[in-house]
């Protein structure tokens, strides 16, 4: 039988059941409602009409006056029309001819005493007729109510009977097969296979079984079919992780060693075979590489290994093992990912370091070697331009000026140069000492004020009172401010201002420079720190070798500070770089510090 045939059948039988205990219940309930209408309508009544009548015999002395008797003959027509009881119409007959006898004017006064003396009597008659008639009545009007009572009990009690039974075994033929196929279904999120439902009767559930065989036999066959091609590809996985020729370590979420290939086990000094599947931080404790590695304190910068009695530069590098949420403990479907694991690579660039300390040193000696003779060029322009030595004419005066120009933009670019090879080889010389804010800013205002009034530009200074002191190079600080002020002054139109300022916030001193140019579009904010990086300006203030930016950048994080810019285009730009105020510090380096 259908699912819905049998709803139908049980949903019905209970419609029958309270359909049999309403009807049951109206039968008895208006039996008992017409034998209290009964008692009320007919006897009430009865017994009322012939207390009336008494008291107009009770209030009226004989002869009756005309208004007595109207209202005798009205309550006594009304009795007439009222009889219910045997007897009481023979009572009000005889009430009718005593009633005669009292409203007659030629009876005497004693036939008219006896009138009353046989109307009172029939009133008592009557009186007494209808209130047997109430007793008897409510006797039975009782006895069927203790009747229904009966009955209605027995029925709710059948029916208490028939619904307690239907509630507690019809669901079973709906939540027995739901409970079965919900398992079935908590087997297969288990991977197990195997699990088959069988539903002997004919209905959707058993359709629903029967879909479900079957989509464990193809989930089945699909696990056997795939299980090859999965430990193929994981084959090939560990073949190319072993193959490869930087060092490779894997933790599951547990953070324990999942895979390590041959190069971390020579670099880390571990055996594959002893260490995968344990926790890492059992060999953390012998091993201050790996925990190092671990605790990701290598993942900025390069950090140098000595492997095979030869000095080798590693960089470290870090990889989250992300998978879809698909946790079956989870009632709704996260399609969010979640880590399950982490992968630490050791990329071997001794190589690329080796060329890169080749190349530092190399511009090091080409920009020392460079100063010498720009300096002996700069030293003739400026005999050149002596009027002592001779005159020049105009065109060749020019081309002096050309040339002094030049020579000043290439000394300029060499001495950048040494700067740069003195941060990459770690070697700048940093002279701490303790200075106001004030102090640094003055002295770049000098450095800069003959390059502003060339251009008719305004420096205005916005400084609060009272700033902390900075314990901070000096020179290289001074260095820093004058390289914002000037690219400020070079992309700045003439007649307009840039504002230097100095504030104080969180414990630090903020020194920045704004301008009012074109600003810098956010696609090259990202990158103004880099080396040799300049932002396309559509041919024009080309001046600069793109190292400022870069080398201002190593000199303020050598003294643990921070620097940015904020810029719109068409707003102009602020640039930015912040110091510990000296209550930050535990103390004064030592002068001449290397950073």
């Amino acid at each position: 039988m259908k699912i819905k045939n049998k709803l139908r059948l049980g949903f019905g039988f209970l419609f029958v059941v309270v359909l049999f205990f309403g009807a049951v219940s109206i039968f008895y309930i208006h039996e008992i409602s017409d034998s209290a209408k009964v008692i009320l309508k007919n006897n009430y009544e009865s017994l009322n009409f012939a207390r009336e009548m008494r008291t107009i015999l009770d209030e009226d002395k004989l002869p009756l006056s005309d208004k007595s008797k109207a209202d005798f003959s009205r309550q006594l027509t009304l009795e007439e029309h009222n009889i219910t009881e045997g007897g009481e119409d023979a009572a009000a007959t005889s009430l009718r001819k005593a009633f005669s006898v009292l409203q007659s004017s030629s009876a005497t006064p004693a036939h008219q005493e006896n009138a009353e003396y046989e109307a009172r009597a029939q009133l008592r008659k009557i009186e007494k007729l209808n209130m047997q008639a109430i007793v008897r009545k409510n006797d039975s009007a009782q006895a069927s109510v203790r009747r229904a009572t009966l009955f209605l009990g027995l029925a709710g009690t059948f029916t208490f009977l028939v619904l307690f039974s239907f509630s507690v075994n019809f669901p079973g033929f709906i939540a027995n097969p739901m409970r079965a196929l919900l398992e079935g279904i908590h087997e297969i999120s288990q991977k197990n296979y195997n699990q088959r439902l069988n539903f002997t009767k004919n209905d959707e559930f058993a359709e629903v079984a029967t879909a479900f065989n079957e989509m464990t036999d193809r989930l089945k066959e699909w696990e056997n079919s795939n299980l090859a091609t999965v430990l193929s590809e994981k084959q090939r996985i560990e073949t190319i992780i072993e193959q490869m020729m930087d060092a490779i370590i894997g933790l599951n979420e547990d953070n324990e060693i999942l895979f390590i290939n041959t190069a971390a086990e020579n670099i880390l000094n571990l055996d594959g075979k002893k260490v995968i599947g344990k926790p890492a931080y059992e060999f953390t404790a012998q091993n201050d590489l790996l925990k190092s590695i671990l605790e990701g304190n290598n993942s900025l910068r390069p950090f140098k290994i000595a492997l095979n009695g030869k000095e080798s530069y590693f960089q470290l590098e870090s990889r989250e093992i992300v998978i879809p949420n698909l946790n079956p403990q989870k009632t709704v479907l996260n399609i969010a990912s979640r880590s399950v694991g982490k992968v630490y690579i050791l990329r071997n660039i001794t190589e690329f370091k080796e060329l890169d300390e080749a190349k530092t040193n190399f511009i090091a000696t080409i920009s020392h070697e460079l100063k010498t003779p720009i300096s002996s060029i700069k030293m003739s322009l400026k005999l050149l331009k002596d009027a002592r030595i001779g005159t020049v004419n105009p065109q060749q005066l020019e081309l002096v000026e050309h040339i002094s120009d030049d020579s000043d933009r290439l000394l300029k670019i060499t001495s950048e140069l040494l700067d740069l090879s003195q941060v990459e080889t770690g070697n700048i010389q940093l002279n701490f000492v303790l200075s106001d804010p004030l102090e640094i800013v003055n002295y770049s205002l000098n450095t800069v004020k003959f390059q502003a009034e060339q251009k008719g530009i305004s420096l205005q200074v916005s400084t609060p009172g009272n700033l902390p002191k900075v314990l901070v190079d000096v020179e290289k600080t001074a260095w820093v401010l004058v390289n914002f002020v000037s690219n400020a002054l070079r992309y700045s139109a003439e007649k307009s201002k840039v504002i230097i300022g100095v504030l104080e916030k969180n414990k630090e001193v903020i020194f920045h420079v704004q301008d009012f140019g074109k600003g810098i579009d956010e696609q090259y904010q990202k990158r103004l720190f880099e080396r040799y990086f300049q932002v396309p300006t559509d041919g024009q203030n080309k001046s600069g070798s793109g190292l400022g930016l870069a080398i201002s950048k190593n000199f303020i994080e050598a003294q643990q500070g921070k620097i940015w810019v904020e810029s719109a285009i068409g707003e102009g730009s602020s640039f930015y770089f912040s110091l510990p105020s000296y209550q930050e510090n535990k103390g004064i380096p030592d002068k001449g510090k290397k950073a």
